[in-house]
C-alpha cells in the first residue's frame, strides 16, 4: 500500500473537506487542517485556490502523480469541445475510478488495490494497471476466483453511496462498465470540484 493510501485522512485535514463524503472523516470532528497552526486560516491568494483545486482532484481520485495528472491536462487540451469537461470524462474512464462508482469497493484506494492485484478483467483480459482508460461498450467484470471477497459483499451491500446513471452494473454477477463519458454535473462528488480552476493553474 502507498504512503499516500495510509495517510488519506490526512488529505481531508489538510484540503479541509471531506473529500469523499465518508462518516469516517476525522474532519467531522475537526474542522480545520492538521499539526500546530492548524487552526489558523487566512485568504488564499488565487494561486492558492488554483493549486487547492488541482489538489483536491488529484486526492479524490486516489494515488494520482503530478506526472500523470498533468498528462491528463495536456490530453484534455488536445481534444476537441470544453477543456474542463475534458479533464473529468478522462479521470471519470480510469479503470479504478469505473469499479469505485460500479460500487464493487467502499473507497477509491480499495478500487485501485483491487485492480492492481489482478481481480478484475476488462473484456475478457486481466488488467492490473489502475490507470487503465476504459472505453464506452467495455465489460469489467470481477475474475471469477475474487467473487468471493469480502470487501465486495460488504461494497455491493452498502447504502453509503448510489451507482451514477452513466455506470452500468450488475452486482449479482459483479460486472459493468461505463455506457457514457458523464459531464462534470453527472458526477457525484461530495464537495464542489473546480476543474476550470485545475485549468487556469497549469496553463500559468
Amino acid at each position: 500500500m502507498t504512503k499516500r493510501a495510509e495517510s488519506k485522512h490526512k488529505i481531508d485535514r489538510r484540503l479541509q473537506v471531506n473529500l469523499w463524503g465518508r462518516p469516517k472523516s476525522p474532519l467531522n470532528k475537526r474542522e480545520y487542517g492538521p499539526g500546530q497552526h492548524g487552526q489558523r486560516r487566512k485568504k488564499p491568494s488565487d494561486y492558492g485556490v488554483q493549486l487547492m483545486a488541482k489538489q483536491k482532484l488529484k486526492g479524490y481520485y486516489g494515488n494520482i502523480s503530478e506526472k500523470q495528472f498533468r498528462k491528463y491536462y495536456e490530453e484534455a487540451m488536445r481534444r476537441r469541445g470544453d477543456t474542463s469537461e475534458n479533464l473529468i470524462g478522462i479521470l471519470e474512464s480510469r479503470l479504478d475510478a469505473i469499479v469505485y462508482r460500479m460500487k464493487l469497493v467502499m473507497t477509491v484506494f480499495a478500487a485501485r488495490q483491487l485492480v492492481s492485484h489482478g481481480h478484475l478483467s476488462v473484456n475478457g483480459r486481466r488488467v492490473t494497471v489502475p490507470s487503465y482508460m476504459v472505453k464506452v461498450g467495455d465489460k469489467i467484470e470481477v475474475r471469477a476466483k475474487s467473487k468471493e471477497l469480502t470487501i465486495l459483499k460488504e461494497a455491493t451491500e452498502s447504502s453509503e453511496r448510489d451507482v451514477p446513471d452513466y455506470i452500468d452494473v450488475n452486482h449479482s454477477t459483479l460486472s459493468g462498465g461505463i455506457k457514457r463519458i458523464p459531464k462534470l454535473g453527472d458526477v457525484p462528488y461530495p464537495v464542489q470540484m473546480e476543474p476550470n480552476l485545475v485549468i487556469e493553474f497549469y496553463s500559468r
